[in-house]
C-alpha cells in the first residue's frame, strides 16, 4: 500500500494538471490558440530556464555519467529501430511515418521533468537524460517523417535529405531545450556565480514550466478526434507506454540505474507521445490523425501506466 500510494502521489498531480486544462478549454477560459501560445512559451522560455536553474548550480564532475548518457542515447536508437521494423511488416505505407515516430518519441521534457521533481525535487537526471535522447529524437523525426512521406513526393522545390542535413543539425544546436541543458551544464562546469537577484528571476521562471506545460497539453487534446486510423494508433501506444519499459527498463537496472537515473530511464521509455510530434508530421505533409490519436491516448493512459511501473520498481525498493 505505502508503494501504490508512492506511485500515486507521483503520477497523479501531473494526470490532475492535464484535466484542468481540459477543463478551462470546455469552459471556455482557455481556447486552442491561447494554450499553443503557453506551449510556445514553455517551449521555447519555461523549460530551458527550468533545466538550467536544475542543472547550474550541481557538482558537474560528480554528477556526470557517461554510461547513463550513453544509456539513454542507445536505447533511444534501439527503440527507432524496433519502430521501424514493425511498421515495414504490420503498418500501412500512408502511415509509417507517424507510426515511427509516435511509436518512439516521448514527452521527455516536459514530463519527464514532472516526474522527478515531483519524486525527488531534483530535474538533474533528467538533464542528462535529455541530452542523451533528445537531440536524436529531433535529427531521426525529421529523417523518417521525410523518408516514409506519403508517397515519398518530391518537387523541384524540395530539397533532397542530404541537403537538409546542415539545417536540421542547425535546428537541433538551436533547439531552445538543448541550449538550456547546453548552459546548464557550461555553468556547472565553469563553476560560475549566479548572483541572487538572477537565480530568483531564473527560477520564477523556471517555476512556470510544469504547471503551465501540463495546463496546456491538457487544454489541446481533443478525445473526440480518437478516430480512424485506430489499429496502428492503439499499437504505437502499447509500444510507448509498455513495449520500450518492459524491454529496456529491466537493463536499466540490471547496469546499476536507480532512484532518479531509473525513473528518467522509465519516463524516457513509457511516457505519453509528444504534441509536437503531430505538429512536425502535419508540418511535412502527413495526415496528422495517427500522431493526435497516440497523443490523446498515450496521455491520458500513461497516469496509469507509470503509476502501475512505479508501483512495482518501488516494492522491488528500486526507487
Amino acid at each position: 500500500m505505502d508503494s501504490l500510494l508512492f506511485a500515486l502521489n507521483t503520477t497523479m498531480p501531473v494526470f490532475l494538471t492535464m484535466a484542468f486544462g481540459i477543463l478551462l478549454r470546455r469552459s471556455g477560459i482557455m481556447n486552442a490558440e491561447f494554450a499553443s501560445k503557453v506551449n510556445t512559451f514553455v517551449f521555447k522560455i519555461a523549460l530551458p530556464f527550468n533545466l538550467f536553474i536544475q542543472l547550474s548550480p550541481m557538482d558537474f564532475f560528480k554528477t556526470w555519467d557517461t554510461k547513463f548518457v550513453l544509456f539513454c542515447f542507445l536505447t533511444t536508437a534501439a527503440s527507432i529501430a524496433i519502430a521501424w521494423i514493425i511498421a515495414q511488416f504490420c503498418i500501412e505505407p500512408s502511415v509509417r511515418g507517424e507510426f515511427v515516430q509516435a511509436s518512439y518519441r516521448s514527452s521527455a521534457s516536459l514530463l519527464g521533468l514532472a516526474y522527478i521533481q515531483n519524486m525527488y525535487g531534483n530535474g538533474a537526471m533528467g538533464g542528462l537524460m535529455i541530452l542523451g535522447s533528445v537531440p536524436l529524437y529531433n535529427i531521426a523525426a525529421v529523417l523518417i517523417l521525410e523518408l516514409l512521406r506519403p508517397g515519398n513526393q518530391r518537387d523541384a522545390q524540395n530539397l533532397s535529405i542530404s541537403r537538409k542535413l546542415p539545417h536540421l543539425l542547425l535546428e537541433v544546436v538551436t533547439n531552445p531545450i538543448i541550449l538550456g541543458v547546453m548552459a546548464g551544464f557550461l555553468w556547472s562546469v565553469l563553476r560560475l556565480p549566479l548572483p541572487a537577484v538572477l537565480e530568483k528571476t531564473c527560477r520564477n521562471i523556471s517555476q512556470t514550466a510544469t504547471p503551465m506545460g501540463l495546463i496546456a497539453m491538457g487544454a489541446t487534446l481533443e478525445p473526440q478526434k480518437i478516430r480512424g486510423k485506430l489499429g496502428p494508433s492503439l499499437l504505437a501506444s502499447a509500444l510507448k507506454l509498455f513495449g520500450f519499459a518492459v524491454l529496456f527498463t529491466p537493463l536499466a537496472v540490471l547496469l546499476g540505474f536507480r532512484t532518479e537515473k531509473l525513473i528518467a530511464c522509465l519516463v524516457m521509455f513509457g511516457s505519453a507521445a509528444t504534441f509536437s510530434g503531430y505538429v512536425m508530421a502535419r508540418n511535412m505533409g502527413h495526415e496528422g490523425t495517427l500522431s493526435q490519436t497516440v497523443v490523446i491516448l498515450t496521455t491520458l493512459l500513461s497516469a496509469f501506466t507509470l503509476t502501475i511501473f512505479i508501483w512495482l520498481l518501488r516494492g522491488m525498493a528500486l526507487l
